[in-house]
């Protein structure tokens, strides 16, 4: 599932964000051996403080599994300002349309091989239709993308061809570095979801959002993840009576398998609060 931080809302997911930073280092500073900076096992650049917008993947257990970072090419980026070998001496694209995406990477430790949801793969895929659904709501229309020919290749496979590169390939670290360009259009969107076998909404809901809020005492993410956005009362302080009410109607509403199955989930964790007494409700579809 995908959750947005950005300079908004950034204040709330301290611990994710630290999560983040920490897999930053592990990829680019271990694995890749990247001339970067890590301090106190986490990754942080300077242009982490220009308030970017930041993409994660999460597991089921609410962990950050993958990530990528999105800065707008009016100011500071890292292809113009670190990067600008790259572009041989012509001068950076800047554009209010045109965002920068650096920092992608993804936990090869905590996921597993093949294609399955936790996999690397699927983890890769979907992290890629967030980012690029997230850029396309946001009135984004292309991506420029500083990335290694192993990502290069990685795009390739997910049948997410760059439709164009900047400059040239230039050295860097153990490996080198190249600038690609993405379009964020419906039709990438969807070849990307076919090829991994993504269907439905990935952005988190209102609930498990809340959930992964620092310091948020609420049921289990992995449980609330299963669930569909309505499965949430609009009012947190709902009397019994009206949460035993709320209860039955998505009980009744449910009208799929794993939607009936999200709903006793949701009855099962509120009985187990004492949020509403047992017997009290009838658990069979009306």
């Amino acid at each position: 599932m995908i959750l947005i931080v950005d300079g908004l809302n950034r204040h709330r997911y301290s611990n994710l964000i630290d999560e983040m930073f920490a897999l930053r280092a592990r990829v680019f500073k271990d694995r890749l051996g990247w001339d970067v900076v890590v301090k106190d096992g986490k990754e942080i650049d300077e242009f982490d403080s220009l308030d970017p917008a930041y993409v994660l993947g999460l597991d089921d257990d609410g962990h950050v599994v993958a990530c990528v970072r999105a800065l707008q090419t009016t100011g500071p980026h890292m292809l113009s300002d670190v990067f600008s070998d790259i572009l041989d001496g012509e001068p950076p694209l800047r554009s209010p349309t045109l965002w920068e995406s650096t920092r992608f990477c993804v936990d090869t430790d905590r996921l597993s091989g093949g294609k399955s949801r936790n996999s690397v793969s699927y983890a890769t895929c979907e992290l890629m239709a967030g980012s690029l659904e997230f850029a396309r709501e946001s009135g984004i229309t292309d991506i420029v993308t500083v990335i290694d020919p192993i990502m290069n290749r990685v795009l390739k496979r997910s049948d997410c061809v760059p439709y164009g590169y900047v400059g040239s390939t230039k050295p860097m670290g153990k490996t080198s570095a190249m600038a690609a360009l993405l379009d964020c259009t419906e039709e990438r969107i969807n070849r990307i979801r076919a090829f991994a076998g993504i269907e439905g909404d990935i952005f988190v809901d209102d609930a498990t959002a809340r959930a992964l809020e620092d310091g948020a005492e609420t049921p289990s993410t992995a449980t609330m993840a299963s669930e569909p956005a309505q499965f949430a009362p609009e009012d947190a302080k709902a009397t019994p009576s009206a949460l035993q009410a709320w209860c039955q109607e998505q009980l009744g509403a449910a009208s799929s398998t794993s939607e009936r199955t999200a709903a006793l989930d949701l009855v099962a964790t509120l009985q187990d609060a004492g949020m509403i007494p047992e017997g009290t409700l009838s658990l069979n579809k009306v």
